[in-house]
């Protein structure tokens, strides 16, 4: 009950107060006329044409990378293949808004290309090309790709793994074979796990706030609706943008649950032996390592440039830095803007972590150890924070807490601590869900019953017996919880409008814009951001093991 409760009041209700600003006057009466008029005004058609522009060719290009990706890893075996196959995952420990700085210093006007284009002589100094003004658009398509091809990686070879190998050789048997097999077999399989991965980077690409900031890309939703915060106790349409930016969502995800997940096409049976991956030629194997490493490294090269940029003095129209320094993460962890946003974000995401790992292991165990009648409600509750755009939520929780609202004495503005914890705690609980859920699922419920036949009574039991055996499954999944509340974007940027309640994502964005040093400043805060981020993930993933990528399905 006190799950419902905090998800009705925190989840629910902000969704409603976007719906009533959106659709309703100052009357309190129903209209569409808030939307009449967006759809009329050019620059918003604009911004919502390239945000599902952005939606679309960013999960259609993940997708691209992805799924070939798992397909070979899952066929075939090659050098190092289990080390590609781990450093392949590295991006999703790097946060886009990161690596959109090293981005720019790649494609700016006087960045990396155009000064190795110069020394070759394509170009002269006083026709440098802005490669990032001209085309921030396929920018901002590429960054998300990258990042978020890991998500539906993981989704993919999970669905091929649980594939009956059996049906695979019976389609062999009857002249089924190569390309023509995967297409009629092994894709319609794995569709489910193809329809969640790509759900996610969708939402995940349309709603991506932090990447536009940073490359100053403002005809696109998002920042739209970022910028119109200043009105929002005033002016409806930020209310009627973000409920356009939900209504497409779910839009998208029914559409794509009638293409794409319709065809769920399920096995009689357990697998009756496991899948075994061949060994093509030794020209084919070098041709697989080849690729694994090169999307590793068109990946991880935005990110490499943050690391060179935070050891810089300056680095202007040079392939390398011209002066090397490594006083800029010193700098970094003294700066007045830097040092309270560890703190914040230190204090935030620790206190959504223990929310999240009391309310995720409650929901867990009601949804596998009980026969509550609505525990299907309560799970498929707890996993809609995956579905509906964090941005969505943050407006969400700035609306109710305006003046004259029920949760007024939450307001953002005087203090956004509450707000900040709350928000991280309801776009991670299903993060946790998933952890404790695959921990209950591994354990026998013979160990509780055999301690209730002792006389421990159900509740102690669990606490006594279970708990301690699921630990690990709720130490990765706490883990996660507090890496990806330490780096969100789009709550932080939202919801924490005082500088003395930065968290370190919205102390980077202010860095960024700084003359002088910041930038610099801003690359060592983020190197320093996605060490910790790595370590804890990587922390994560190796206690879930094979579990790790149940964590990011639908």
């Amino acid at each position: 009950m006190t799950t419902l409760l905090f998800l009705g009041c925190f989840f629910i209700w902000p969704i409603w107060e976007i719906i009533q600003g959106g659709f309703f006057n100052i009357d309190g009466k129903f209209t569409l006329g808030f939307f009449r008029i967006i759809f009329e005004n050019n620059t918003y058609i604009k911004g919502l044409l390239h945000a599902i522009g952005s939606g679309l060719l960013s999960t259609l290009l993940t997708l691209a990378i992805a799924l070939p990706l798992a397909y070979f890893s899952h066929k075939y075996d090659f050098p190092f293949k289990k080390l590609l196959t781990t450093i392949i995952l590295l991006p999703i420990m790097l946060p886009p808004f990161v690596g959109a700085i090293g981005v720019q210093q790649i494609f700016g006007s006087y960045g990396i290309l155009n000064s190795i284009l110069l020394k070759w002589g394509v170009i002269t100094p006083t026709h440098a090309i802005d490669w990032l003004g001209q085309y921030k658009f396929l920018g901002m398509i590429l960054m998300n790709a990258f990042s978020l091809y890991p998500v539906l990686y993981l989704n993919i070879v999970a669905s091929l793994t649980n594939i009956d190998p059996a049906m695979e050789e019976a389609a062999a048997n009857l002249g089924c074979t190569g390309i023509k097999r995967f297409f009629k077999i092994t894709l319609p399989l794995i569709m489910p796990g193809v329809f969640a991965g790509s759900t996610l980077v969708f939402i995940w690409a349309f709603t991506e706030l932090g990447v536009p900031l940073i490359f100053d890309y403002n005809t696109i939703t998002s920042v739209q609706i970022y910028f119109g915060l200043k009105d929002i106790g005033s002016n409806p349409f930020p209310y009627a943008l973000v409920a356009v930016m939900l209504c497409f969502s779910v839009f998208f995800y029914v559409v794509g649950k009638g293409f794409l997940g319709c065809q769920n096409f399920a096995t009689v049976s357990k697998a009756t032996h496991t899948a075994t991956s061949s060994k093509p030629s030794w020209i084919y194997q070098l041709i697989l390592s080849g690729i694994f490493t090169s999307i590793t490294l068109a990946a991880l090269l935005p990110h490499i440039t943050v690391i060179l940029k935070s050891c810089a003095m300056d680095w202007y129209n040079s392939l390398l830095p011209n002066a090397w320094t490594c006083k800029n993460y010193e700098t970094a962890l003294g700066h007045p803007l830097t040092i309270p946003s560890i703190q914040n974000s230190l204090v935030y995401s620790s206190c959504a972590t223990l929310i999240t790992l009391f309310l995720g292991t409650s929901i867990a165990f009601v949804v596998v150890r009980t026969k509550f009648p609505c525990r299907g409600i309560i799970d498929a509750l707890s996993m809609l924070p995956v579905a509906v755009p964090g941005l969505v939520t943050a407006f969400g929780y700035l609306a109710m807490s305006q003046v004259g609202r029920p949760f007024a004495f939450l307001n953002s503005i005087a203090n956004p601590t509450i707000l900040l914890i709350v928000a991280y705690s309801i776009r991670r609980l299903p993060f946790m869900v998933r952890s404790a859920v695959a921990g209950f699922q591994q354990i026998s419920v013979t160990y509780e019953e055999a301690a209730q036949c002792f006389g421990c009574p159900p509740l102690k039991a669990t606490l006594k017996i279970t708990i301690p055996l699921i630990s690990a499954n709720l130490i990765a999944g706490a883990l996660l919880v507090f890496s990806q509340s330490m780096l969100g974007v789009s709550d932080s940027m939202i919801l924490a409008q005082k500088q003395q309640f930065y968290p370190i994502t919205k102390a980077i964005y202010e860095l960024v814009h700084m003359l002088g040093d910041g930038p610099f400043l801003a690359c060592a805060l983020g190197v320093w951001a996605m060490t910790f981020l790595a370590v804890t993930i990587i922390g994560a993933s190796v206690i879930m093991g094979k579990s790790f990528g149940s964590i990011f399905r639908m």
